[in-house]
């Protein structure tokens, strides 16, 4: 019934932010036609949470190892905006794109629907 899912991250700098999730986070990828890439994800899972306010979607990669994984992109010339975050359901922090807009990044704790 459902084979997949699409996301799209809406851009002010599109072909930089492209290039960034290519060279940098070294996603797999396929050429769509005249440039236009679109990436491979890692398994992925979708949580349905409460809201007071307006319904939103927000779009978080996954790591298991979020020091590391911050240690491995700053290597490579990405940008971590503020200090990581700790809850419950794990660790948090983002990373900028070339673009401004942030990337959040986490090392969940939950048990993930994926394995």
């Amino acid at each position: 019934m459902i084979t997949g899912a699409h996301v799209i991250l809406y851009s002010k700098n599109a072909a930089a932010d492209r290039e960034f999730l290519r060279d940098i986070l070294e996603l797999g990828h396929v050429d769509a036609g005249e440039g236009w890439l679109i990436f491979r994800l890692p398994p992925t899972e979708i949580a349905v949470h409460p809201t007071e306010g307006e319904p939103q979607q927000e779009f978080y990669l996954m790591c298991d190892d979020l020091d590391g994984t911050v240690r491995q992109l700053t290597d490579k010339g990405a940008e971590v905006d503020g200090a990581v975050m700790k809850a419950s359901w794990g660790s948090r922090v983002s990373i900028r794109l070339p673009s401004g807009s942030l990337l959040p990044l986490y090392q969940p704790r939950h048990p993930l629907a994926h394995h």
